[in-house]
């Protein structure tokens, strides 16, 4: 079994973990909060955003922490990194002045633990595998729980997702779209990442009624189209003559990605392909400076 497989199957327990997590730091409900990240990180930076703007706590944009706009007054900076070392990630905390920061990190023992006013252990959920899957989804547990927009049975909704079957035809599959609303547009994003990663399959994703206007062109019979959530309405009857296979889940969203995970995996195998080590990737991208 691979190291992504094994990491895979643990994310039940690490959300339980989470779950309970108290910590400190981490934004107050009124707070205009900027939330930093690149890759999948990004993509679960886009997530809490959502779900937090969405319930009405407070004003939350998300960057890419290239992009983090340092000069835009926010009363506090979230950073997502699982390593600890990213340099983006470095650089924008450098610029943050004295806007207060909290990282969420799978390493303590790295420059992030100095770069960030507060850090929150997340040593459990880190990983042996380039890609990620338990880190990401652990830290947006644990941002969902103390939102409190984490339902009861989160990690009983993980747990159904390691089994449930994945959606007919799509092993063999050649084309994937994966559609959210809200939050679950960064979910979107982060289950294309990792079928893109771990099995260099043709992935696209999106809001889902931005699908309508040009995405829907590219597809046909060898296509999935994936919804993270309740589709809009009518949404679903425009897919179907495409002849694509629809997935619909009654999953948690949250959960419903780690069945997108579990297909990244199996494409990977299927093509031959080691999901532990994807192409001209690393496990933490550390830039050299001029």
């Amino acid at each position: 079994m691979s190291h992504v497989e094994r990491e895979i199957a643990s994310q039940p327990e690490c959300w339980r973990r989470a779950l309970e997590l108290e910590p400190a730091g981490l934004p107050e409900h009124g707070e205009r909060v900027a939330v930093i990240g690149c890759g999948t990180s990004l993509y679960i930076a886009q997530a809490y955003a959502g779900l937090r703007e969405g319930a009405g706590l407070g004003e939350t944009d998300a960057f890419a922490a290239s992009e983090f706009p340092a000069a835009r007054a926010y009363d506090r900076v979230v950073a997502i990194t699982r390593s600890g070392t990213t340099t983006e990630v470095l650089a924008a905390l450098q610029r943050c002045g004295g806007t207060p920061t909290v990282a969420l990190t799978g390493d303590l023992a790295t420059p992030i633990g100095t770069a960030a006013g507060t850090v929150v252990d997340l040593e459990f959920a880190d990983e042996k595998s380039v890609v990620q899957t338990r880190f990401a989804t652990t830290a947006l547990a644990l941002l969902r729980g103390r939102l409190g927009l984490a339902p009861a049975d989160l990690a009983a909704h993980a747990e159904r997702a390691l089994t449930a079957p994945l959606p007919e035809r799509s092993t063999g599959a050649g084309q994937f779209t994966f559609l959210g609303t809200g939050w679950t547009v960064g979910l979107a994003h982060e289950a294309a990442l990792k079928l893109r990663e771990a099995s260099g399959s043709w992935t696209e994703s999106y809001p889902a009624m931005e699908y309508r206007h040009g995405p829907i062109s590219v597809t046909g019979r060898g296509s999935v189209v994936w919804f993270f959530g309740e589709p809009p309405t009518g949404l679903v009857d425009q897919v179907e003559p495409t002849g694509a296979v629809l997935s619909v889940s009654a999953l948690d969203p949250m959960a419903d990605l780690i069945r997108a995970q579990r297909l990244a995996v199996e494409l990977a195998k299927g093509r031959g392909l080691d999901p532990d080590q994807p192409r001209n990737l690393t496990r933490s991208i550390v830039l050299t400076r001029p």
